[in-house]
């Protein structure tokens, strides 16, 4: 009796709450951009989901020093960000990224700051390190990251996207893993991920030893890419739809999830178990469990309750 005295307590408290939430979210609005970069765009596109752009269109969205330092500084201000659930990222102009910046790779990378070759190397490996980080700090980031691509998608693009949690693309959408085309392995995690992301070695040594296209009907087929959308308009769409579903639930357990899934993609089966256990001896304990169960009693789904930020 005091069990059930207590739900109803609560649901009337969450419900009131959530049509005072609703009321407000109305109000305010949700559209509008929040930071300002040289390389990125971040938007509120959804109520708690922003949206980042690449923004260089007229240089093909190149990848450029300023974007390398951005995309660190701008995930990590979006891990801290509680207002935030979901991110969707996209590339603004005709196509998603032409890949690395080459003008602007001559400098910063071919010509480190040393005195021999001990230094020299030391001083590239800090800097190769500094850009993993780049694709990195998604991975870091428990917001889920869907990316939406369209057009080409070449050399650092791949890195990219196979960091991100939900790949999208449009019809006319194509990735190359461009790197030795000119001169080099790639070194910022293509080559790492991409076998994880597809689970086929031979596609993937096939596409980074000769550097052909991949089209977007071989992108879904072998896995690259959970959907294709005819143009970018309703692939946005669907993306922007994808990440409201996600951000109506449980920032505990969406949060939790990507940690685990990204925990377990490198350990084995019982070491994924072990952390899980740990994981959730204590999250268990979230107020948000006794919502979702007094919600699906009411036959009503995670949109009608309030959860609140982390």
């Amino acid at each position: 009796m005091a069990l059930l005295q207590l739900f109803r307590k609560n649901l009337h408290f969450s419900r009131n709450l959530s049509l005072s939430f609703r009321r407000m979210s109305s109000d305010q609005g949700t559209t509008g951009v929040l930071h300002t970069y040289e390389t990125l765009k971040v938007s509120q596109a959804r109520d708690k989901v922003l949206h980042v752009e690449l923004n260089r269109p007229e240089k093909r969205n190149a990848m450029n020093q300023a974007f390398w330092r951005e995309m660190v500084e701008c995930f990590s201000k979006i891990a801290q960000d509680s207002d935030c659930r979901v991110v969707v990222l996209s590339g603004a102009g005709k196509l998603f990224t032409s890949g690395i910046d080459l003008a602007d790779f001559g400098t910063s990378v071919m010509q480190p700051k040393g005195g021999d070759t001990a230094r020299n190397a030391w001083n590239l490996r800090k800097k190769i390190m500094e850009y993993q980080e780049t694709f990195n700090v998604l991975e870091k980031c428990t917001k889920p990251v869907i990316v939406a691509f369209h057009g080409a998608c070449i050399g650092g693009g791949v890195d990219l996207i196979t960091a991100c949690d939900i790949r999208y693309c449009t019809k006319d959408a194509w990735i190359q893993v461009k790197e030795v085309d000119i001169g080099l392995a790639a070194d910022v995690g293509t080559l790492q991920r991409l076998p994880r992301v597809i689970g086929n070695q031979s596609l993937v040594n096939e596409l980074a030893f000769t550097a052909r296209k991949l089209l977007s009907d071989e992108a879904i087929s072998c896995g690259l890419v959970s959907r294709v959308f005819e143009d970018k308009e309703t692939m946005m769409e669907g993306a922007f739809e994808v990440a409201s579903e996600i951000a109506s639930k449980s920032p505990v357990a969406i949060e939790g999830t990507k940690l685990n899934l990204v925990y377990s993609r490198d350990h084995s089966v019982q070491e994924g178990l072990n952390y899980m256990a740990t994981w959730n001896m204590s999250m268990l304990q979230t107020e948000d469990l006794m919502k979702s169960a007094m919600a699906s009693m009411q036959k009503k789904t995670p949109r009608d309750v309030l959860y609140s930020n982390l």
